[in-house]
């Protein structure tokens, strides 16, 4: 970004947001990114993990078009074919225990929504979320996020009735998946004998797979057992699939590799590619249950991002069969370069959602400061990355669905050649 930008920027903009760089961005298409200097750059950033389709994909820039030419704004007092295309579309591809959707603008308000449906539904008002989760900032839904203590401070009292219980973190524990599953699960009946009993519970919110907590997926078993105490006492299973859905495990939702289903399904970042939308979806009978004017929108499936969408599960169609042979060839040359580089503890992930925990050499104590150095090297190399975990300095790994094996080459190497200068400081 321009000196001058910078200075403007902070001239008029609130300080509450942080930025990765300072790169003025002019212009994006598919895995890169062009700044006003004209220099490109590979984005492994990917919005957060939102334009999974690359950037300014051809045929949801199409339909955004189309429909901006027709109608952009309803709010409510009217119907329109896009929200119904874009509904019909989604549920397509989510898991076969979704049957309707309601449309809204951000992951926050989609967590919002999904508790307060779970609580009016089931008559119960605790909510049992998961140490190291991120649901979002606002009010209610920072309540339930726990991946850093920062997002909370100053903000008490938060929710009442939320009950935060932990989630496998077999690294950072320094214990073997089914150890740090039993802790875990240990943990949750202490809770449940000591704390709530399960007949207070109106549902379970967790991540199938931990973005902001470090890139953790769930344990088969740990699922599992959530799915049974949903089943015994009437528990409502949420699935926050805001930052793994659509394609980034290597299947539509990262639900589809477990055998727990959801009741209610949080959907947000990739579903328009980058236009504001984000939905709740339920089974037919957990929808039903909640009677018109419980919840509303003004802007929420707003008819042009609702047809962006729509065109995008068909852009991801073409696009997700490619990345699981993808994430192998990602995750085979990631565990090359951690034998040889004692700054990488760990490697873990689902698909293209790639945790590379860096530490300081010879511990498996976090270093923040390596990751610091990498994005920097990184971004001198014209690669952009972000950081998770509570300590960030976990490489979060997400290029868009469209990247190609030589983009992905490139960009391993250039992180191999970063760490290499890391560690010969």
């Amino acid at each position: 970004m321009s000196s001058s930008l910078v200075k403007r920027h902070e001239r008029v903009y609130a300080p509450v947001i942080t930025w990765d760089s300072d790169l003025e961005i002019v212009g994006a298409e598919g895995a890169w990114v062009s700044d006003v200097e004209g220099e490109r750059y590979l984005d492994f950033a990917c919005g957060i993990s939102v334009v999974n389709s690359g950037h300014n994909h051809p045929a949801v820039v199409a339909a955004a078009k189309d429909q901006i030419d027709k109608v952009w704004h309803a709010g409510g007092a009217f119907r329109y074919d896009s929200l119904v295309n874009a509904a019909e579309n989604v549920l397509e591809v989510t898991p076969d225990s979704i049957e309707k959707i309601f449309f809204m603008n951000s992951g926050a308000e989609a967590v919002e929504a999904g508790t307060k449906l779970a609580r009016k539904v089931s008559g119960r008002q605790g909510i049992v979320a998961f140490r190291g989760a991120f649901h979002g900032r606002t009010m209610g839904s920072v309540t339930y996020t726990t991946s850093r203590a920062k997002y909370r401070q100053g903000y008490h009292p938060l929710l009442p009735s939320v009950f935060i219980t932990p989630f496998p973190h077999p690294y950072r524990w320094g214990m073997s998946e089914e150890e740090a599953t039993e802790h875990a699960l240990l943990e949750l009946d202490l809770m449940l004998k000591h704390e709530i009993t399960p007949g207070e519970i109106a549902a379970f919110l967790v991540e199938p797979v931990q973005g902001e907590g470090g890139y953790y997926p769930a344990p088969q078993r740990f699922m599992n057992r959530l799915g049974d105490l949903c089943a015994e006492h009437g528990i409502l299973m949420i699935h926050d699939e805001i930052q793994t859905g659509f394609g980034r495990t290597g299947t539509w939702f990262a639900s589809d590799h477990y055998e727990v289903k959801p009741d209610i399904l949080l959907m947000g970042k990739a579903i328009a590619n980058g236009l504001p939308l984000s939905a709740i979806g339920a089974t037919a009978e957990v929808f039903d249950a909640w009677e018109p004017g419980s919840h509303g929108t003004t802007f929420g499936g707003n008819p042009v991002a609702c047809a962006a969408a729509a065109a995008n599960m068909k852009a991801l169609a073409d696009l997700i069969p490619s990345t699981p042979a993808l994430s192998e060839h990602a995750f085979a040359r990631f565990e090359e370069m951690r034998k040889s580089h004692p700054t990488i503890g760990d490697v873990r992930g689902l698909g293209l959602m790639i945790g590379i925990e860096l530490v300081k050499a010879g511990t498996n104590d976090p270093d923040p400061e390596a990751f610091a150095f990498l994005s920097q090297h990184a971004r001198e190399n014209r690669l952009l990355i972000l950081n998770c975990g509570p300590d960030g300095n976990v490489i979060r790994f997400i290029p868009p669905l469209c990247v190609t094996e030589d983009e992905l080459d490139t960009a391993i190497d250039t992180l191999d050649a970063a760490i290499t200068a890391y560690e010969t400081i």
